[in-house]
């Protein structure tokens, strides 16, 4: 088989035909496969600036949630200074984040 000037036919083929073989660096890019698949959660941190309303109505747009859970995340955030607000997919919990912090609310993501 011909391969471009990189040989990435060459790498292609052989990692087909070696899949009961990893090295290293093969290794490393299914733990990292592994990894982003793995189940997140995002954190969503009080603040002084936002009120419960503008909050609520965040939450249920970045989650889908209830009012009445939203109202309930608020509340947890507010008191305790921080709330796990969303669990799932890693691309499940950026696009959350990203519409929590559209308002410029502080999140974290965690696996």
């Amino acid at each position: 088989m011909d391969c471009n000037k990189h040989g990435f036919l060459v790498l292609f083929t052989d990692i087909l035909n070696s899949a009961m073989t990893t090295n290293p660096l093969e290794q490393e890019q299914v733990e990292e496969e592994t990894k982003i698949q793995e189940p997140g959660k995002v954190i969503l941190f009080n603040d002084e600036i936002h009120t419960f309303d503008e909050v609520i109505t965040q939450l249920v747009k970045a989650t889908g949630c209830s009012t009445g859970k939203a109202e309930a995340l608020a509340w947890e955030v507010h008191t305790k200074g921080r709330a796990i607000v969303f669990s799932g997919e890693m691309s499940r919990c950026v696009e959350v984040s990203s519409i929590l912090e559209e308002i410029q609310l502080m999140t974290q993501i965690e696996v």
